[in-house]
């Protein structure tokens, strides 16, 4: 039961991980030297932006309480 819980929570999380938007130009423009990546730039998200990226940390911490809860109970 807790497994099958822990892949529908995984799913989810990909899910929500993919529905994000790109906060930067990618992989490329870290390489590139493009001025538009700043990983420490103060942005502010508004709308479904911060509704799909709480849900994503609330589904992180789940995915995680639930692995270590089924790491617990296969002992």
């Amino acid at each position: 039961m807790i497994k099958t819980i822990l892949l529908v929570v995984s799913s989810l999380l990909i899910i929500l991980s993919l529905l994000q938007g790109g906060k930067s130009e990618g992989f490329t423009g870290a390489f590139s030297g493009s001025s538009g990546l700043d990983l420490f730039s103060n942005t502010k998200e508004r709308g479904a932006e911060k509704v799909v990226s709480q849900l994503t940390m609330a589904t992180g911490i789940l995915y995680f309480a639930l692995v270590i809860l089924v790491l617990v109970v296969d002992k």
